[in-house]
């Protein structure tokens, strides 16, 4: 058949295929909710519902699908219960009578469309990618996997690099139609495994966390619809970015939040020095605050007494501290263990009462340990416990501190942790970002946090041990997906190693996985920002491009840096795609300036505009741009971002990670000389 011919029957399958979800979405619609049986089955349907139609809503600037498998139904799993042709897209479509228009991208059969090779070519014949444009196919290129004498190489596919190459608008790059065979088996691995993706720059492992949820939720929805997934990202720029793309996998009940969110309890109206937040962050504090808020118990030195009918009961002051004493090493919570104490005691009560003739009963137990006298007296040895008392009188009184942190923390870091200016209550303290993951911690000395089935955790090379416990405690029965890349720490108290944080994440037992094929920036890119491995990330091997594509680099030492920026996003405006500016944070309002007198559309990474749309070109502060992409990236002054950082190390990886930014061209401006492992 004449490829145009293909074509337009492709064509007009996608027209079908959008028909078909108009009336799956106007059928759902049509549902009454209100027909449930009593309130709260009807508030359910309506979610569910709602989830349902906005599952299905059809984005007319992507299409259906993106792809097309022909098979050999002898060969490819579940094959024989489908129909010789499928068309792959990013949710399942039918007709009237059920059959499949659409398979959706995380059935076990369009595994193949991702995996499948000449070499192993799971069961099909063919494979079928499109050339996509606004929605519209464009192109059509064929893989047959069963003639004779293909090999691998035959699984070049210009479309493919076209896709990863192509620049783009809006928030981030969707790969659905691009998953690598090596990314997809992460996607894919088994809900009960905890994962850890240590990738380099452009090789996709953000994207794959994303799609990873999106499988999980797919493959084990309903053990993830009652236990949940979560997303979390290093800030809400971040967040931006991503947040269109699980909608555009078909999956609309993931939840992100960033790190901060997690954990905001408290506003953050305080900041901490250098020295005062690496040793919040550090795991030797949840050893202090474990022990601060179990100093809180008050040794009994009288005996309870519970007066019932004409009789006096007493438990003696030394087995009320026995009974305390199992209840503490028993390792339940705090809040836990105070609310079992009435009920213990009150069995000591009953002991009493068998002894004394008499035939109590549950209720009686029950009776007794809710009587206002073993309240009252619980309530004086146990006291209730609020964790902003706690941390308030911790880092404001020396003897407390130095009584928690006893044998744990020397004398000068018990005084580095001290408020040199105590505020007079826990109400007006100015909380800092370090301080709500000690909050949380004690949270949740006090009471279990609840667990999720799965959490994504991306940028997770800058956590401190303490904000590792913390997402840790919300996949302590679930299993977690952490992403990142050592080579881009840019906190005091970034990793250096998965094992080690893995271990505060209490998933020692992980599979480690790395991704060194970067699909994202180009060889010229990647070339030059890999020069600052051997000092940033001496362990690890520098990261492969595989685009045919080189990309293009540009030097540039000019005397007005400034000016220089406004040429290059002038010269950038002419391609097609995105061009991020990234430039040194002291440096932004020069440029700003300088953008607005040459009339360019722009808007600033990290300042919420409610107004704002999807500009070309962004201004992005170089402490924003990690996890970002750019078809063209302008780099500025490379010398004042290393200098910006506390150390050279760490200035050096704020460097790496800014400069490979870009997806396609990368513009370095400088006035300054560059850093010496970037020169020739």
């Amino acid at each position: 058949m004449p490829p145009d011919t293909e074509l337009l029957l492709e064509q007009a399958h996608l027209t079908y295929a959008r028909e078909q979800l108009t009336r799956m979405r106007e059928r759902t619609s049509a549902l009454d909710p209100l027909k449930a049986s009593d309130a709260d089955s009807s508030a359910q349907l309506q979610r569910t519902l709602r989830d349902r139609i906005a599952a299905l809503t059809d984005d007319p600037r992507t299409t259906l699908f993106f792809g097309r498998l022909d098979l050999d139904a002898s060969g490819a799993p579940g094959a024989r219960d489908l129909p010789p042709t499928l068309h792959i897209g990013r949710r399942h479509i039918s007709d009237l009578h059920g059959d499949p228009v659409v398979i959706d991208w995380r059935a076990p059969v369009s595994t193949a469309f991702y995996r499948a090779s000449p070499a192993e070519p799971m069961g099909v014949l063919r494979r079928r990618r499109f050339g996509v444009d606004h929605g519209a196919l464009t192109a059509i290129e064929d893989e047959d996997l069963a003639a004779p004498g293909v090999d691998a190489a035959g699984r070049d596919s210009r479309i493919l690099a076209e896709e990863i190459e192509r620049p783009r608008t809006g928030p981030m790059r969707d790969i659905v139609a691009t998953i690598q065979p090596e990314q997809d088996e992460i996607v894919r691995a088994e809900l009960g495994r905890s994962i850890c993706v240590q990738g380099a720059p452009g090789t996709g492992k953000t994207a794959v966390g994303l799609h990873r949820a999106a499988w999980l939720l797919y493959e084990f929805r309903d053990r993830l619809e009652r236990s949940g997934v979560l997303v979390i990202g290093p800030n809400e720029a971040f967040l931006d970015h991503i947040g269109a793309v699980l909608p555009a996998l078909g999956e609309v009940r993931v939840v992100h939040t960033s790190l901060e969110g997690l954990v905001a309890s408290s506003p953050v109206r305080g900041e901490d020095l250098p020295e005062a937040a690496a040793l919040k962050g550090d795991a030797r504090m949840a050893e202090v605050l474990r022990r601060a808020v179990w100093a809180r118990l008050v040794a009994p030195t009288e005996a309870l007494v519970v007066p019932r009918g004409v009789r006096r009961w007493r438990v003696p002051a030394y087995e009320v501290a026995e009974i305390m004493e199992r209840l503490r090493a028993r390792g339940v919570r705090y809040a836990a263990a105070g609310e079992m104490l009435p009920q213990r005691l009150a069995h000591e009560v009953l002991l009493q009462m068998e002894q004394a003739g008499d035939s109590p009963d549950d209720r009686v137990q029950d009776a007794v340990a809710r009587s206002a006298p073993v309240r009252s007296y619980t309530k004086s040895v146990w006291p209730k416990v609020d964790p902003r008392q706690v941390l308030f009188e911790l880092l404001s009184d020396r003897v407390l501190l130095a009584a928690a942190a006893d044998g744990i923390l020397t004398e000068q870091e018990q005084t580095t942790l001290l408020w040199p200016h105590p505020p007079r209550a826990k109400g007006s303290a100015r909380w800092s970002i370090a301080d709500l993951f000690l909050l949380d911690e004690l949270g949740d000395v006090l009471v279990r946090t609840p667990s999720l089935g799965h959490v994504i955790l991306d940028e997770a090379q800058d956590l401190s041990p303490m904000q590792l416990r913390a997402v840790g405690r919300r996949c302590a029965t679930g299993s977690v997906t952490v992403l990142g890349d050592l080579a881009q720490g840019t906190t005091p108290w970034a990793t250096t190693s998965w094992d080690v944080a893995m271990a505060h994440l209490d998933k020692p037992d992980f599979h480690l996985e790395e991704l060194e094929r970067g699909f994202r920036v180009p060889a010229a890119v990647l070339g030059f920002a890999s020069r600052l491995l051997p000092l940033i990330a001496p362990d690890l091997r520098a990261p492969q491009a595989i685009r045919t594509n080189p990309g293009r680099l540009s030097i540039l030492p000019v005397p007005e840096p400034v000016v220089a920026v406004v040429d290059r996003v002038q010269v950038a405006l002419r391609s097609a795609g995105t061009v991020g500016v990234i430039v040194p944070d002291a440096d932004l309002p020069d440029h700003l300036a300088a953008m607005k007198d040459a009339r360019i559309d722009f808007s600033v990474l990290g300042v919420h505009d409610p107004g704002a749309v999807d500009h070309r070109v962004q201004l992005v502060p170089a402490g924003l741009a990690k996890g970002l992409e750019f078809d063209q990236a302008v780099v500025v002054e490379p010398a004042r971002i290393v200098a910006a950082e506390p150390d050279l190390r760490t200035g050096l990886r704020r460097l790496y990670i800014v400069l490979t930014r870009a997806v396609s061209g990368l513009d370095v401006v400088h006035g300054m000389p560059l850093p010496g492992p970037l020169v020739d």
